[in-house]
């Protein structure tokens, strides 16, 4: 049995929480810009005496709205500066925020509300209301408020009149209430199955998070003057911990919810570093190769792509030659690439899913490194990373300190530590079954190497068992289908079937500039042409090239093209864009099937 275990350097004091963590630079440096807030095309500064005013105006009006210690109170909202502002507010209440995606429907919303027993929400928007509404658990008991209501009656303005008559020693007296052994946060898992349990986290969860992150060599590229633009969900563990881990390092944080133009928003910002997951990364990657192609230039951008890849792979070693057409590619292609990304980043995050070794080594080669990590909401984020001196690309990283991996005899990768949780809310039998003697069973497989770095090779779950017996495991030929251009997503099936198969979507973008070269009629939709020889040509590269990877066993002997890409809205993706495949498998039955008839 395998395992990895990093001792913490650093002890948290009990009487610490989250919230301190904004409070305490406020003391020690009022003046030091915090967060960056978007007015135009300008990023205008928010100072932490600021910020903390602002926290504080908001914590007195739930009080006077009768919040007490240990209540939950959710938000529900976009990435936005009043979502981190709320976030604190509630802490310095006592109470426990309940974190809900913007996305969530009427129903989602009951569940989380119903179980959570919170006595408030926090709406983002009249259209957020009006879903609120609907929700039967939200009872003339459960307070709402509004952050975008009639010009004087958000919950910012409401909540400076009403609670006006809240002594500050009154809020200091509340915000001291909490300890690091107090719970933080209830935080309901997305899930790809089943419905969401809610995640116990501490104060101590998120505090050792913090410290676990700044005592590895990431800090080293963490610091002042540095910026950090946000744009996934803050509902999600891993935004709302970059989150406090940035503020703790002195970097200053930018928020964003609109991920639609976020090339421009990356040139007024200029991030020093952005977090996402890797399907943004494969979009970046895919839409860049799909423009040079679509601009004659396609050859050029896919030599530059190989020749970045074997740069990161050759380290600190490469070749003369390598070098030269590394310098020769840095002026024709990659410093383009970094300065869409704003010209100053200098590394990114990757988490919430699997990174492809192939992009990981595109952007390390590109200058934008990409530290790949691993966890989950059970684990308050990132148990293991990549960091600036420890790095195997491939790999999630080497466990953080304070924390230890351990691979069971099955392959399941087991964690303990600082930052796993204290269990699922009011779900006894399921806590039971997930921790076992401090060790918690994440589901996933992986395997540790000599040098304890961690690689991902697939959930228990999702391990496919074909009639003839044999074990695959569908993310790594997944990862690879989708960095083809033209392919969106892909999701292997084939369990208890006598092979491999697959089920593809079309990305949208890319078809438009495929079908102009392919010589497509141009109102074609992907429907039109699933059976297409040039299309299913394309996608079968993209197959051939997965393939590559595994026995011929495992590989995938036929595919369908689906007419329609997955998403959010649809109810195929999660909000952090991972597949849910039982729905998939349970809407595209009819596909599926036709991939095994003769």
């Amino acid at each position: 049995m395998a395992e990895c275990r990093v001792p913490a350097d650093f002890v948290t004091p009990q009487e610490r929480n989250a919230a301190d963590v904004l409070y305490d630079i406020a003391a020690a440096t009022p003046g030091k810009t915090v967060f960056r807030v978007q007015q135009g095309t300008q990023w205008l500064p928010v100072s932490a005496r600021d910020a903390v005013a602002r926290v504080r105006s908001l914590a007195k009006g739930f009080i006077a709205a009768g919040v007490e210690p240990g209540d939950r109170v959710a938000i529900l909202s976009s990435t936005r500066l009043e979502w981190t502002l709320i976030d604190f507010a509630i802490w310095s209440t006592g109470a426990v925020p309940v974190p809900i995606y913007d996305s969530s429907s009427g129903p989602q919303i009951d569940w989380i509300m119903r179980d959570s027993g919170a006595v408030a929400i926090v709406a983002e928007t009249p259209a957020h209301r009006k879903v609120v509404d609907t929700v039967e658990s939200v009872t003339e008991a459960v307070q709402v408020f509004q952050i975008d209501d009639e010009p004087g009656k958000g919950i910012v303005e409401a909540f400076a009149a009403s609670g006006a008559d809240v002594t500050d020693e009154q809020l200091d007296a509340r915000r001291r209430t909490l300890g690091a052994a107090d719970p933080a946060t209830l935080i309901y898992t997305s899930g790809t199955t089943g419905r969401p349990k809610g995640c116990m986290l501490t104060h101590a969860n998120m505090l050792g998070e913090i410290s676990g992150v700044l005592s590895s060599s990431m800090s080293t590229l963490l610091g002042p003057e540095k910026r950090l633009l946000l744009f996934l969900p803050m509902a999600h563990v891993l935004a709302r911990a970059i989150n406090l881990v940035a503020l703790e390092a002195g970097v200053e944080v930018g928020y964003t919810n609109n991920t639609k133009d976020l090339l421009p928003i990356f040139a007024q910002f200029r991030p020093s570093l952005i977090l996402s997951v890797p399907r943004v990364f494969e979009k970046v990657f895919n839409s860049a190769r799909q423009s040079a192609h679509d601009s004659g230039k396609g050859r050029i951008f896919d030599l530059a792509a190989d020749t970045a890849v074997e740069f990161s792979k050759a380290g600190d070693r490469p070749s003369l030659l390598l070098r030269g057409k590394h310098a020769l590619f840095d002026k024709l292609v990659y410093g383009k690439l970094r300065a869409a990304l704003g010209g100053q980043c200098e590394l990114a995050i990757s988490g919430g899913a699997p990174l492809g070794p192939h992009l990981g080594h595109f952007f390390s080669g590109v200058g934008i490194p990409v530290y790949e990590g691993y966890g989950l909401t059970e684990t308050t984020a990132a148990v293991c990373v990549n960091t600036p001196h420890e790095v195997r690309v491939g790999t999630v990283g080497r466990p953080l300190p304070g924390n230890a991996v351990r691979i069971a005899d099955d392959g399941e990768v087991l964690l303990s530590g600082e930052v796993v949780f204290a269990g699922y809310w009011h779900n006894d039998e399921a806590t039971a079954a997930a921790l076992t003697d401090g060790w918690f069973h994440t589901g996933d497989l992986g395997s540790l190497d000599a040098d304890g770095y961690l690689s991902i090779t697939g959930r228990k779950k999702e391990i496919i068992v074909t009639a003839g017996g044999k074990n695959v495991s569908p993310a790594p030929m997944e990862d690879i289908m989708r960095t083809h251009a033209l392919v969106s997503q892909a999701m292997v099936v084939g369990d208890q079937k006598p092979f491999v198969a697959a089920l593809v979507t079309i990305d949208p973008e890319a078809f438009e500039g495929w079908k102009s070269r392919a010589g497509k009629a141009a109102s074609a939709a992907v429907a039109d042409l699933a059976n297409d020889p040039d299309l299913i040509a394309e996608v079968q590269s993209a197959v051939d090239q997965a393939n590559a990877t595994v026995s011929h066993a495992e590989a995938v002997k036929k595919f369908t093209i689906l007419p329609s890409d997955f998403a959010e809205e649809t109810g195929e993706l999660t909000p952090t864009l991972k597949v849910k495949r039982n729905v998939v498998a349970e809407k595209f039955a009819d596909y599926i099937e036709g991939l095994y008839k003769k």
